[in-house]
């Protein structure tokens, strides 16, 4: 029988949480033990799996919980917009800086280890709330929006969802060996790469 009260479950419960973003982050899923995460929260080995399964269902769960941050921090940027180029502009921007500076953005929508998780889980009959297929990226309710406007060159949102989360992988380029000696800075580049992508998007 289980010595945490409700209360206290809760707080473990999301102590792991944090432990695991922290560490996730920093170390990386696979240099990750269990025991460096209960050891953040101060329990025992053992005790994790009252709380999770597995060292992978703790990983999707801080998978979901980055991409619900980075969705929000979407949202958020996307208001700012004044005009829907603004907008799609903003967008660009602000998910190409977070899965540039931020390993589990990038581990959920460059790398899909969401996705591939999930799958494991599922194939190991582990119950949970994390296990249901979703997407590797954010949802993106807006998009629904644009492909409603004349001026947007494509009408279905799926296809400006995908088109949109495919070009996240050109950050893979900041690190490319292929003319880095040149006097051309990466951010020069980006800025260049989302003007033209938002110039196409949009009939004049």
């Amino acid at each position: 029988m289980s010595r945490f009260t409700d209360r206290d479950r809760e707080r473990i419960r999301s102590q792991l949480i944090e432990a695991g973003q922290e560490l996730f982050t920093q170390f990386g899923f696979e240099r990750t033990r269990i025991s460096d995460l209960t050891e953040e929260v101060g329990i025992g080995t053992s005790t994790f799996y009252q709380f999770f399964d597995s060292k992978e269902e703790l990983y999707v769960k801080v998978l979901l919980v980055e991409r619900q941050r980075l969705e929000e921090k979407i949202a958020d940027a996307v208001t700012a917009g004044e005009t829907p180029r603004e907008e799609v502009r903003l967008f660009l921007k602000t998910t190409l800086d977070e899965v540039q500076a931020n390993p589990l953005i990038s581990a959920l929508i460059v790398d899909g280890e969401l996705r591939t998780l999930q799958d494991r889980l599922k194939e190991l009959d582990i119950a949970g709330t994390f296990t249901e297929p979703r997407p590797e990226g954010p949802d993106l309710p807006f998009t629904k929006r644009w492909a409603q406007l004349e001026t947007f060159r494509y009408d279905d949102p799926e296809l400006i969802d995908r088109l949109l989360i495919s070009l996240v992988f050109t950050v893979r380029s900041r690190n490319a060996p292929v003319g880095t000696d040149g006097g051309v800075e990466y951010a020069q580049v980006e800025d260049a790469l989302i003007e033209t992508i938002v110039d196409g998007l949009f009939e004049e």
